[in-house]
């Protein structure tokens, strides 16, 4: 057995030296088809399909809130310590809470994006450090609370991988942290842009007994052994049942819980995305295959004589299928050896040029499972391209192929249908490909074409974070945007300049519970809303629209009645029939229960967090007037947007050479033009399409080629029969239609296959669409005319080349 896998290797390597342009051919078209989905599949393995790098990682749970208009709700510190303390289902719950740091002590203040979290965070995920230790719970102990850990990624930018960065000290926010250690290198944070860990302290933080306070913790938990996600949902539930009785409206909107895996929960958003990208790849290498079993076909006919020999001299089917078989082996190997170092650059080209966040993005990267994948891919893709081939040689008729120097009719016209088969399935795929890849480019063209309700152009916008200690009251961050303004106004180019609590696009949220003073007749009666604090001049440097009353003026102070404008969808919404100014709402934002505000003018919808779905509801709240339970968020981070004139460069030392005049130790961060904001929200749209537009083109070349190959064949094959056609009389006009028949015939059946499977395929990527119906007819029509004039091309360059045949010639070799 071995003995003749061996001679079969031999005579197979033989073969291919003989015939360099075919083993060229078929090793790049499978390096490039592996390599493209081992990269993709590397993609999927790691985000999909690997275990989290977590101990026992199926009993960690994600743990929402559910509200009746929200089915995954932060909490509050004390719903944390509840859950905490209370529960009978887990072993342990953790908490974490975005937050803003300023570093100082180096040469420019950064302010750095951070998390908040209880310390026994890291285990409960069972996590060790790269180097140093990772917090412990006796680090939110009140005495031990100043330690910081770094993220890998975090300690080899800002500070150069030094391992002395352990045991010394930053200032974050005024205040000084011991760094105890970095996180491992595959590790990211429950919030991924997060460059760093402070321990949340509950026992020293002033929420810690404010039932009503705001909800900015999202919580982590790890089930008992034997316990299913079931039981603890209703143990949790159970603890706040007791919160709604014990403590009344401040949880009437709170329901219950809701938990979540937490592989779904980190990777649950880009599932389809993912899949529907391999899936893709995965076609354009199974008409790669299709090609090369086309070509194998082609090679297969001028072997014929050779193969009949060695039938003659009693060679049996099964010894010329295993020959055969073995040199698409060999080249289903140097290709997928090819593919795999191919697709080791592919992985590192996704990752570069993807400007979305894709989860786990750390533990992307080959592995043992990518390995046998490709390996896996390399023997398939041999077998599929190479059955047929050895199949239909090992089974010609010997007798016919040695008494003539042609392979006979049938078998000629036998090779020449399996071609055709071939070529039409490539046709019906490539067809799937471009419907999905043009039922997304209509979806993109239609997010990009939303009005985001502000005006982006010549805007540029950075985070600002003041140092706590000096800005302890709404009215000294007041006096500094008031400093700010008037600095600013005087840099050449800048024509509005104003700050707001949170930028759209930016990634941000703050929602608020609210209700209407003149129609509250229970604690039932309340609303959502997104929360904003602005200046008077961030709506003019936005140029959101004034569509009734009045904008925020200087007169809008801390002494003076409290006002708010909301947005143009809230006011139709709860005001329809009349004016909504002078109306009032009572806002609960704050840890002491609603106050009253009074509508002093409506403004334009703003799309705050994405293009997508229908503009939410939005109240605006004068900067001057921020609540004092507000202050330290305010403090932590705003947004300054400046409109000018000039390039961004130039305007951003302006900007920073004023900040640095007001106060050296005021943070920035996030420096970028509103239209940055504006990429980064469709960003994974945008990579999804580029994708798949590549692969759709890739396919519809492949068809284009099998195409163009199978009527060239045919061309070939019927060369004596055109020689006595043209003698007889034949027009050359006749001769093409004929031969331009034959590859309409296959094109058509491609696409009448193609249009069935592309309805299955558009319902697959249904969740992926937006305002558009998998079944958008423009789309299918286009898509059908594109494909069908490049692919009739395709079949007349041959097409014409038969009308060329000269009978004389025709007839002689015959």
């Amino acid at each position: 057995m071995l003995h003749n896998f061996y001679r079969n290797l031999r005579l197979g390597l033989r073969s291919l030296r003989k015939n360099p342009a075919f083993a060229l051919v078929a090793i790049a078209i499978l390096s490039l088809g592996i390599a493209a989905t081992t990269a993709i599949f590397s993609v999927v393995n790691s985000v999909l399909l690997r275990p989290l790098p977590f101990k026992d990682p199926d009993r960690l749970v994600w743990i929402w809130s559910r509200r009746p208009d929200n089915n995954k709700a932060p909490f509050s510190l004390p719903d944390f310590l509840d859950h905490r303390n209370q529960n009978q289902t887990l072993d342990q719950v953790a908490a974490f809470g975005n937050i803003g740091l300023s570093l100082s002590g180096v040469e420019r203040t950064d302010r750095l994006q951070a998390v908040r979290v209880s310390a026994n965070l890291f285990q409960l995920l069972g996590v060790g450090a790269a180097h140093g230790r990772l917090m412990l719970p006796a680090d939110d102990e009140p005495g031990q609370r100043h330690v910081v850990v770094l993220t890998y990624e975090c300690w080899q930018r800002r500070f150069g991988g030094d391992p002395q960065i352990v045991t010394k000290s930053l200032t974050l926010n005024g205040e000084s942290y011991q760094v105890i250690g970095i996180t491992p290198t595959d590790f990211s944070m429950p919030n991924p842009l997060a460059e760093l860990a402070i321990p949340l302290a509950p026992d020293v933080d002033p929420l810690r007994n404010e039932r009503g306070s705001v909800n900015f913790l999202r919580l982590m938990g790890r089930m008992k052994s034997g316990v299913t996600i079931r039981q603890a949902e209703a143990d949790l539930t159970g603890i706040v049942t007791r919160q709604r009785q014990q403590f009344g409206d401040a949880y009437l909107k709170k329901v219950g819980i809701n938990l979540v895996p937490l592989h779904e929960e980190i990777v649950g958003a880009t599932r389809t995305k993912l899949w529907v990208l391999f899936g893709a790849v995965s076609l354009v290498l199974l008409i790669g295959c299709c090609n090369l079993a086309a070509l194998s076909l082609t090679r297969a006919a001028s072997r014929s004589q050779e193969i009949a020999i060695c039938k003659a001299l009693g060679a049996t089917s099964g010894r010329l299928i295993s020959q055969l078989l073995t040199e698409s082996l060999i080249l289903a190997t140097i290709g997928g050896v090819g593919g795999l170092f191919l697709a080791t650059l592919g992985v590192r080209a996704l990752l570069f040029f993807s400007s979305a966040q894709i989860p786990r993005q750390h533990e992307i990267g080959i592995d043992l499972r990518v390995l046998a994948f490709a390996i896996g891919s390399s023997l398939v893709s041999a077998v599929f391209f190479g059955i047929l081939p050895a199949w239909q040689g090992a089974r010609a008729d010997a007798n016919g192929a040695l008494r003539s120097s042609t392979r006979g009719a049938g078998d000629a016209a036998r090779l020449n249908r399996w071609r055709s088969i071939l070529v039409a399935g490539e046709v019906a795929i490539s067809f799937m490909l471009l419907i999905g890849t043009g039922l997304l480019i209509q979806s993109f063209a239609i997010v990009q074409a939303v009005q985001p309700g502000f005006d982006p152009s010549n805007t540029l916008a950075v985070r600002v974070s003041l140092p706590k200690s000096r800005f302890e009251n709404r009215e000294a961050v007041a006096l500094f945007d008031e400093k700010f303004a008037t600095a600013l106004k005087v840099v050449p180019g800048v024509e509005e300049a104003g700050a707001v609590s949170i930028l759209p696009m930016s990634g941000g949220g703050n929602t608020i519970q609210f209700s209407v003073a003149s129609q509250e007749t229970s604690v039932h009666d309340k609303h959502s809303a997104n929360y904003r604090v602005a200046t008077p001049e961030y709506f003019r440097a936005m140029k959101i629209p004034l569509v009734k009353g009045r904008l925020f003026d200087d007169h809008d102070r801390s002494d003076t009645v409290p006002v708010a404008l909301i947005n143009d969808s809230l006011a139709r919404r709860l005001w329809p029939n009349r004016d909504a100014i002078g109306e009032q709402l009572r806002v609960d934002d704050n840890n002491t229960g609603p106050r009253p505000i009074e509508i002093v003018g409506v403004v334009g919808d703003v799309r705050q967090d994405s293009l997508e779905g229908e503009p939410a509801f939005d109240i605006y709240i004068p900067m001057a007037q921020v609540h004092a339970d507000n202050v330290d968020t305010i403090t932590n981070s705003h947004y300054w947007v400046i409109r000018s004139t000039v390039q961004q460069r130039s305007l951003e030392a302006a900007l920073l050479g004023e900040l640095q005049k007001i106060d050296r130790d005021a943070a920035t961060s996030n420096i970028r033009t509103m239209n940055d904001f504006l990429s980064e929200s469709v960003a994974p749209r945008r990579f999804s399409l580029r994708l798949l537009m590549i692969f759709s083109v890739a396919a519809l070349l492949l068809a284009v080629t099998g195409i163009y190959g199978t009527v060239s064949y045919s061309v070939r094959q019927r060369t004596p029969e055109l020689g006595v056609r043209l003698a007889l009389g034949a027009q050359h006009a006749q001769v093409f239609r004929l031969i331009l028949g034959q590859g309409l015939k296959v094109i058509v059946l491609g696409l009448a296959i193609g249009l069935v499977g592309a309805f299955a395929l558009s319902r697959v990527i249904r969740g992926l669409l937006y305002n558009v119906t998998p079944s958008d007819p423009l789309t299918f029509l286009l898509v059908s005319v594109i494909l069908l004039v490049v692919a009739t091309i395709g079949a007349i360059v041959p097409a014409r080349r038969a009308t060329r045949v000269d009978p004389l010639i025709a007839l002689r070799n015959e």
